[in-house]
This record gives C-alpha cells, structure tokens and sequence, in this order.
C-alpha cells in the first residue's frame, strides 16, 4: 500500500510535543518502553538533544495528521569497544501501526546508518510483542537471545528479546 503522502524526515524541536505523546502511550499502557514515569516536554527536549547526525539519528514519519511515528539509533554503551554498535527503537502512534509506515520509517533509519561508521545495529524488543518481532526479522535483524525476566514495571516482570543486524563490513 502506497504512502505517498508520508514524509520521512529528520526530527525537529518541534516535533516534541508530539514525541511525548507517542511514547507516553507506551509508558503508560505497555511494556515497550521500559521506562515507568511519564515524560514531560522538557524530559524528551533533552533525550532529543542527543540526536543530530553520524550515527545516532532520529527519524519521523509525517502527514497532514501529524507525526505518525520515531525511529532512532541511540549509543548502546559507553565503551569506545562499542562505537560502532547502536540500539534501535522504532514507535508509532498508536492509531497509525500495521499500514506499512513503520517499515518505511526504520528501513530509512537504517539506510542512513549504512552510510556511517556503523557496524552492528542491535534493538531490544519487550515481550510479547509479535508486531515488532516480525517487523525486525523483516527488515533482516536476526534473533539473538531472549533475557527473561529482564525488568519489572508495574509489579510485572518483563522479557526482552534482542535482535541484531550486521550493516558494515569487515573491521
């Protein structure tokens, strides 16, 4: 299906509004976003302070609605051993999932880390959620491993599966 009225773009300042919107809705009503406090405007204005160019990249998709959806690469740990790793994190607004726009908006993002000093993109998905486990093998992320029982948020513990995707070439 077609989505020609959407725009894949940067994320601008004033997409924050928006930004904490979409993931208040997964901190409040799911486990994706292990995050358990609501964002505030400020909160996301300083997340977002962390995104620009090179490797750590913020996308949305976009219509005449509204931001529909974040895609992100972000550092996955402070070692410069992992420079060249990054976590992903893709989500959409609830009203606006399984169209096709997710797909769009993460293979973006990836297309733009293969032109970067990026080597392995890995993402941590809560379960259950078979949405986005389809959507990585998809987009060719392969199945690693599945910490259970990995965090608690609202008295629940939580499982996460990790998949990983080789972007780069050999070092």
């Amino acid at each position: 299906m077609p989505h020609d009225d959407v725009l894949i773009r940067p994320g601008m300042a004033d997409d924050i509004p928006a930004l904490t919107e979409i993931f208040n809705h997964y901190i409040e009503h799911t486990n994706a976003r292990f995050t358990t406090e609501p964002m505030t405007q400020e909160s996301c204005r300083a997340w977002f302070g962390g995104y620009g160019a090179g490797r750590y990249r913020l996308l949305v998709a976009q219509d005449a609605s509204g931001v529909l959806g974040a895609a992100y690469s972000s550092r996955y740990r402070p070692s410069a051993a992992f420079d060249t790793t990054v976590e992903t994190s893709i989500y959409m607004h609830p009203g606006r999932r399984r169209g096709g726009i997710g797909t769009r908006l993460y293979s973006a993002l990836i297309a733009l880390l293969q032109a970067e000093d990026v080597h392995l993109v890995v993402a941590g998905v809560a379960q259950p959620n078979a949405a986005s486990n389809a959507l990585h093998r998809k987009l060719g992320f392969e199945e690693v491993g599945t910490f259970k029982d990995y965090a608690r948020k609202r008295g629940a513990w939580i499982s996460s599966t990790w998949f990983q995707r080789c972007i780069g070439g050999e070092a």
